[in-house]
């Protein structure tokens, strides 16, 4: 059966404009969630306490510094389960799934990794305050943070993970989409050629007239049948 593309009002130029402007919504969501994880982590990263020893010197307590890592594993946690989430909503959105949804994701998920880090400390640095002058013997708290860029790519590692699973879960070349290829091209469609009007290729019999046996004349009149015969014998009547 032939195929022919469909076009639509646009073409190729409004179909990639459609998905830069969905994979555009998709970077914004991912940025925006990673900022108020941020926030969360804030509130559950433990603390760092220190005893001050002489006003410009402290000592950490005992099984204090761990906390450093504590709070960096606590942030990679928190940037996996917001990397699973945010891929799979991206995903339900099923106009927009593709190679530029995938860069968008890789995207918003990296810028989200530093927007966590940054909105995170910030609002740490809120709720733990360091004193510019802290009395001698006392107890302070240092706000958590996150030391070094290797925590910062596990959530865009495990959005891509995500996004690939999920594409080879799929069934379909499109990705479930319905109606477009990557990158915006369009999907063949069949065309199908109804016969002529009161046109057929079938030969059903020998119709006889005008128009008959596709559209061939024939010569009206008696025809030979079309399974030849012998006429049959009449029988005798030997009862007499």
């Amino acid at each position: 059966m032939a195929t022919a593309s469909v076009a639509e009002p646009g073409g190729f130029a409004e179909v990639v404009a459609r998905e830069l402007r969905a994979a555009a919504v998709v970077f914004a969501a991912v940025g925006f969630v990673s900022a108020l994880v941020g926030v969360v982590w804030a509130f559950l990263a433990p603390v760092e306490r220190l005893l001050v020893v002489d006003p410009e010197r402290g000592t950490a307590l005992t099984g204090e510094s761990a906390h450093r890592f504590d709070a960096a594993a606590v942030f990679v946690l928190l940037g996996v389960v917001t990397a699973v989430l945010t891929t799979a909503a991206a995903w339900r959105w099923k106009r927009a799934r593709g190679p530029i949804m995938l860069l968008a994701v890789l995207l918003g998920s990296l810028v989200g990794a530093f927007l966590m880090r940054a909105v995170g400390e910030a609002v740490a640095e809120q709720l733990h305050p360091r004193p510019v002058t802290p009395a001698v013997h006392s107890i302070i708290e240092f706000a958590p943070t996150v030391e070094g860029w290797p925590f910062l790519i596990a959530q865009p590692l495990v959005a891509v993970l995500v996004v690939l699973f999920l594409a080879a879960l799929s069934t379909s070349d499109d990705l479930g989409t319905g109606e477009y290829l990557p990158f915006g091209r369009l999907r063949p469609e069949p065309v199908v050629y109804a016969p002529p009007q009161f046109g057929s290729d079938i030969r059903f019999g020998p119709y006889y007239g005008p128009g008959a046996n596709g559209g061939v004349p024939q010569q009206a009149g008696p025809r030979e049948p079309v399974v030849p015969f012998d006429s049959p014998v009449p029988e005798q009547d030997n009862s007499r």
